[in-house]
């Protein structure tokens, strides 16, 4: 019986060493700005991000796309980096235009009818990063969602919007700083 009591006190003390080393690794990672479980791996002299307004100048505008787009595009770097959001000139700077957007029939049937349609959306991105030019670029995203062709668009836009901005964001983010 000894000998299982001092066994189970070790394997606690082991525990608890175990977890005060993952707990100062966690605060030397975070601790430094060079990584953080978003992914983002910056320079911890980066310290601000300047996110222009994308214009829409697709052929087809839908109204609120530049400024849902944008505003996600703010939301997703000001909620998972330690970034502070400036009006211009940031150590970090996106800027773009939206490019497309459009819809196109999908797995057409044998009837000749769509099944699906699919709505696409294209943004052209800028990214400077004043301490290391090397990571700039100039780069076109596009994605798309699909959805039922007995569907108006007009039912479902909202939505899919929400999902492909979703996608494009998380795109141009590990882009510009996950540096995998």
């Amino acid at each position: 019986m000894t000998f299982s009591n001092s066994r189970l006190k070790n394997s606690g003390g082991h525990r608890l060493f175990v977890f005060f080393l993952f707990l100062m690794a966690v605060m030397v990672m975070t601790g430094c700005g060079v990584y953080s479980f978003t992914g983002a791996s910056i320079s911890p002299e980066v310290k601000t991000i300047s996110i222009d307004y994308f214009p829409n100048y697709a052929s087809m505008v839908q109204p609120t796309l530049s400024q849902r787009f944008t505003e996600a595009l703010r939301d997703k770097f000001t909620h998972e980096t330690n970034l502070d959001l400036v009006e211009s000139g940031g150590d970090l700077n996106l800027e773009g235009e939206i490019t497309g957007y459009g819809v196109m029939p999908e797995a057409i049937q044998n009837n000749q009818q769509a099944a699906l349609n699919r709505l696409t959306i294209s943004v052209k991105v800028r990214f400077t990063n004043k301490y290391n030019e090397s990571q700039n670029y100039e780069s076109t995203f596009s994605r798309f969602q699909d959805y039922d062709s007995r569907r108006n668009l007009a039912e479902v836009e909202n939505d899919l919007i929400d999902q492909i901005n979703q996608q494009l964001v998380e795109d141009i983010f590990n882009k510009s700083v996950v540096n995998w």
